[in-house]
């Protein structure tokens, strides 16, 4: 059985919100998955996941220090995550604060690691966002995130 690691930061509990979001979406698809907060995993464990979706809080336009020394120390890993499936969520304080700079960032890394990263051609195309406490369609957006992605890593690790 195919697996997803969700990991998220999260100093409000909106992007917690949106993590255990994310992880509905893929059950429904009947992929594993595991969330955790980003300081209770190791990097090692990123080669036990086939999908890793990542959410962190927006920080002046950039995702959380904690997330960004997860993904430093990921280059441990570097070379080992390629061909897996990646995708990214955030929460901000605002519209036009760096919610999708945030988002890229992430996405970035996840290319770095030559990851396959599920985006969204009817939006939000570079993973789910929210605004503040996450409402109903952002949540439902976090739902979709999951499913798409686990539907990818069906496809993939089948």
């Amino acid at each position: 059985m195919a697996n997803i690691l969700v990991i998220y930061d999260s100093r409000t509990g909106n992007t917690e919100k949106m993590a255990h979001a994310v992880a509905e979406g893929v059950r429904e698809e009947g992929v594993g998955v595991t969330v955790k907060r980003v300081d209770e995993v190791q990097v090692e464990e990123l080669l036990d996941f086939e999908g890793i979706i990542i959410g962190s809080p927006t920080y002046f336009g950039l995702m959380s220090g904690k997330m960004k020394h997860f993904i430093d120390e990921s280059v441990k890993m570097y070379r080992k995550l390629e061909g897996k499936v990646g995708a990214a969520f955030t929460s901000a304080g605002g519209s036009a604060t760096g919610a999708e700079t945030t988002l890229l960032s992430i996405i970035e890394a996840l290319l770095i690691h030559g990851m396959i990263v599920q985006g969204n051609a009817r939006g939000p195309h570079y993973g789910a966002a929210a605004v503040g406490a996450p409402d109903e369609k952002e949540l439902e957006d976090c739902r979709d995130l999951g499913r798409r992605t686990a539907r990818l890593v069906k496809r993939l690790f089948a």
